[in-house]
């Protein structure tokens, strides 16, 4: 799963990422950017 790193600039393919439940009952996906490690968050469509 790719999500944008702001810090790098630049979409990256996401490591250790796992699919979380926002508060509104959303799915998400979290993990880190592999270059930097800064924390990755996508949100997915509902289903």
């Amino acid at each position: 799963m790719e999500a944008y790193c702001v810090k790098c600039k630049a979409s990256k393919e996401m490591k250790e990422a796992q699919k979380v439940t926002m508060k509104n009952g959303r799915p998400a996906m979290k993990g880190k950017c592999p270059d930097c490690g800064t924390g990755l968050y996508r949100i997915l469509a509902k289903s």
